[in-house]
């Protein structure tokens, strides 16, 4: 978002609109945006991969966590405490039940608070900041709700399939391509990326008064756990994605991606 945020050259093509991941998915889906930054569980044949940008890991990306109580395992869970704020996230994790552990707990819809949800299920999902905030307060967390075990959702796809952990690609309603081409929209975002990581401890010094974790820990995550480039490992993983999780029931069958 770099270029967006600290540019003015691309008001005139874009208007912005923050909001959550799921929710960016249902105004896209919806007709109330053109373009917009969704969960790979969102995409649909009626949309539009955009090329060349994702958001994604290549191993631990830290802010996906699903916290077991012990002595609960993977093949043991009966319930989850669930933040549904990344439909991909949630169906992540029913894929790491269902097909790797032969497992099908309950799942339960919880606010982002560790602690609570913990009070009411054997495990807790967390995504995004709360993860991250997560991280940082273990002992605390583990000091209220006792020993548990923490896996990284990306850590245990990779593990598993040696295939990079996908969570968000830029899809678009390729019908409302009117004020801008296919083109300009592409390098309009390879741009805004390119420029983002040049500027990282730009981004590291806007952060660090706005979430209790370290510069330090918030340029590992800019620069090691995440990756922003879609190669064909990424256009593997989200097929692999979203067939073993319309095998799981977790998701509609996506017969193939369509790119713009």
């Amino acid at each position: 978002m770099y270029d967006f945020e600290h540019t003015d050259r691309l008001a005139e093509r874009y208007t912005l609109n923050y909001t959550l991941p799921s929710q960016c998915a249902a105004d896209l889906l919806a007709g109330r945006a053109d373009l917009g930054l969704i969960p790979i569980a969102a995409l649909t044949p009626e949309l539009a991969v955009v090329p060349g940008c994702v958001i994604a890991s290549l191993d631990r990306v830290r802010s996906i966590q699903l916290v077991i109580k012990q002595p609960y395992t993977l093949e043991t869970v009966r319930t989850v405490a669930a933040d549904n704020a990344s439909r991909s996230s949630l169906a992540y994790s029913q894929i790491l039940f269902r097909t790797f552990s032969a497992n099908s707990p309950v799942y339960v819809s919880s606010p982002a608070d560790p602690k609570a949800m913990l009070a009411q299920a054997d495990a807790a999902l967390l995504i995004g900041d709360p993860a991250l905030l997560a991280l940082e307060a273990r002992a605390e967390i583990e000091a209220a709700v006792g020993p548990c075990t923490w896996l990284d959702i990306a850590h245990e796809w990779h593990t598993r399939l040696n295939l990079p952990w996908v969570a968000a690609v830029w899809a678009v309603r390729p019908e409302s391509l009117t004020n801008v081409t296919a083109a300009q929209l592409i390098e309009d975002l390879h741009s805004s990326r390119t420029n983002g990581l040049a500027h990282i401890e730009r981004i590291v010094e806007t952060w660090t008064p706005r979430i209790a974790i370290a510069p330090a820990t918030i340029r590992e995550y800019l620069t090691h756990n995440l990756h922003y480039t879609l190669d064909e490992p990424c256009i593997a993983a989200i097929g692999a994605f979203r067939r073993l999780a319309a095998e799981a029931q977790a998701l509609p069958p996506l017969p193939e991606l369509r790119f713009l």
